[in-house]
C-alpha cells in the first residue's frame, strides 16, 4: 500500500505534539529544582530538606533520579506495545491520545506540594507524582517519535519533519520560560504569595500544553499518512538486534553526553540569572525567545547544508560550539561587562549549534531505523526510539542529579562555586560528544 504525502498542515499539526510535551517537560526541567531547592533570596519557602547525604547527595537529587530511572525502565515496554499494536486506528495515535490527560494531571501536581513548608510529606508526594508524570508523558512521546520515520519516506522528508518537530520543541521552551512572568501577573492581580502565583502559572501552562498535544492526535490520520505493519519480534530479541547496531550505539553514546550537559544547563538557568548575574528570573523568557528567533535564522541552512557536507560534520561542529558556550557559563559575572550583555551573548552563540542539534539527530536516527527495517524486514521504530530515550532519560536523570549535587557546594550570591562547576562539566561533556561522533559512519544514499 502506498502512503499519502504528508501535507504542510499535517506537518504543522505534528509539531504541536512536541510543543505541548516540551512545555510540560521544561516546566519540570527548569522550575522543579528551583522550586524545591530555592536560593535564599528567591522569595520561595524551603519545601524539602536541603541537608546533604554522605556529603554529595541531597533529597532532590535522589527524588529526581528515582523517578527518571523507573521511567527509563518503562520505555521499552511502551515501545514494544506500540510496535506490536494491531489497533485498527493505528499503532501510535490511539496510545498517545490516552496519555494526554494523565500527563496534564501529574505535571501540575508536581508543583502542588502537600505542605507549603519543609516537610517529609512533600518528599513522598514528589516521588509519587514525578513517577506518574514521567510514565504518562513517556506513553505519549515514544509513539510520537516513532511516527516520524513512518510519516516521512525520504531523507529530505525526514529532515523537514524533524525541523517542524524541533520548531515545536523550541517554541515549547519559549512558552514555558514565561511561567515566572505569568506568576508575577497573578501575584500582582490577586495579591497572593509568590508560591501560589507560581502554581497558578504552572497550571495555566499545563492546560495549554495538553491542548497542543491533543492537536496532533486529532489532526493526523495515522492510517492515511503512514504505512506500517506490526512486528512480531519478541521484545528481548528486538532489543538485542537494536543494541547490536554499532552505528546506533555510537549515536547513543554521543547523544548521552550531550543530554547530560544540556540538562545541567537547563536546570541551572534560573540560578545563572539570579545568583551569578544578579538578574531577575523573569528575564528567562526574553532569553528563550531570543534563542528561538536566532535559532530559526539558521534552520534553512540546517535543511540545505547536509546535502553538501553531510549531517555528521555539522553535528560535530555544533558540539564544539556548544562546549564553548558551556565554558562561558563558568565565567558569568566575573567579567566587567554588563550582566545582560554577558547572558545574551551566550544565548545567541548557543542558538547556532542548537539549530542543528535540535534537527539533525532525529533525522539521523530515522535513517538508521529505515536501514534496519530494510535489512531485517521488521518495523522496530518504537524500540529504537525507546532505547534512545532510555539513555536520554538516564542522561537527564544524571544531569539533574549532578546539578542538584553541585548546589551543595554553593548556590547563593558570594557562595556560587557549585553553580559554576556545572558549566565546566557541560564543556567537558560536549567535547566528549564531538570526539565520539567522529567515529560515526554516516549513511549514504
Amino acid at each position: 500500500m502506498s502512503r499519502n504525502s504528508l501535507p504542510f498542515s499535517k506537518q504543522l499539526a505534528y509539531s504541536f505534539g512536541m510543543m505541548g510535551w516540551s512545555v510540560m517537560f521544561n516546566l519540570i526541567s527548569v522550575i522543579l529544582i528551583y522550586l524545591y531547592l530555592p536560593p535564599s533570596d528567591s522569595g520561595l519557602p524551603n519545601l524539602i530538606t536541603q541537608a546533604s547525604i554522605f556529603g554529595i547527595f541531597n533529597a532532590i537529587a535522589l527524588i529526581t533520579s528515582s523517578g527518571r530511572f523507573i521511567d527509563a525502565i518503562y520505555d521499552p515496554f511502551i515501545a514494544q506495545f506500540s510496535d506490536s499494536s494491531k489497533n485498527p486506528k493505528g499503532r501510535r495515535i490511539p496510545i498517545m491520545k490516552k496519555a494526554i490527560l494523565p500527563s496534564f494531571i501529574f505535571c501540575f501536581l508536581v508543583f502542588f506540594p502537600l505542605k507549603q513548608e519543609e516537610s517529609a510529606m512533600n518528599i513522598i508526594w514528589l516521588v509519587i507524582v514525578l513517577i506518574g508524570f514521567y510514565v504518562s508523558s513517556t506513553t505519549y512521546i515514544i509513539p510520537y517519535y516513532a511516527l516520524l520515520p513512518e510519516l516521512a519516506p525520504t531523507a529530505e522528508d525526514k529532515i523537514r519533519l524533524a525541523t517542524w518537530q524541533s520548531i515545536g520543541y523550541v517554541f515549547g521552551i519559549a512558552i514555558a520560560s514565561n511561567t515566572f512572568n505569568l506568576a508575577g501577573l497573578f501575584q500582582n492581580a490577586f495579591e497572593i504569595s509568590k508560591l501560589l502565583a507560581l502554581q497558578y502559572a504552572v497550571l495555566s501552562m499545563c492546560i495549554l500544553a495538553a491542548i497542543f498535544m491533543a492537536i496532533t492526535v486529532f489532526a493526523i490520520d495515522e492510517k492515511k499518512y503512514g504505512v506500517t505493519k506490526p512486528h512480531a519480534v519478541p521484545m528481548k530479541l528486538a532489543l538485542k538486534q537494536t543494541l547490536s547496531n554499532k552505528n546506533f550505539l555510537l549515536f547513543i553514546v554521543a547523544d548521552f553526553s550531550y543530554f547530560i550537559s544540556v540538562t545541567i544547563i537547563t536546570s541551572g538557568l534560573l540560578y545563572f540569572l539570579k545568583v551569578l548575574l544578579g538578574l531577575p528570573e523573569t528575564l528567562g523568557n526574553k532569553l528563550m525567545i531570543t534563542m528561538v528567533l536566532v535559532s530559526f535564522i539558521f534552520y534553512p541552512a540546517v535543511n540545505l547544508l547536509p546535502k553538501r557536507t553531510g549531517k555528521k560534520v555539522l553535528v560535530i561542529i555544533s558540539f564544539i560550539l556548544l562546549s564553548i558556550v558551556f565554558l562561558g557559563i563558568y565565567f558569568l559575572g566575573k567579567a566587567k561587562i554588563d550582566a545582560e550583555v554577558q547572558i545574551y551573548s551566550l544565548i545567541i552563540l548557543a542558538a547556532i549549534p542548537l539549530a542543528s542539534l535540535n534537527i539533525l539527530p532525529n533525522a539521523i536516527l530515522a535513517e538508521i531505523i529505515e536501514k534496519d527495517t530494510l535489512d531485517t524486514n521488521t518495523n522496530k521504530e518504537g524500540i529504537y526510539f525507546a532505547v534512545r530515550y532510555f539513555f536520554v532519560k538516564i542522561a537527564q536523570t544524571v544531569g539533574m542529579a549532578l546539578f542538584a549535587m553541585f548546589l551543595i557546594y554553593g548556590k547563593d550570591v558570594e557562595n556560587d562555586f557549585g553553580i559554576r562547576l556545572s558549566g565546566m562539566l557541560g564543556f567537558i561533556l560536549c567535547l566528549m560528544a564531538a570526539i565520539i561522533f567522529t567515529r560515526f559512519k554516516e549513511l549514504k544514499k
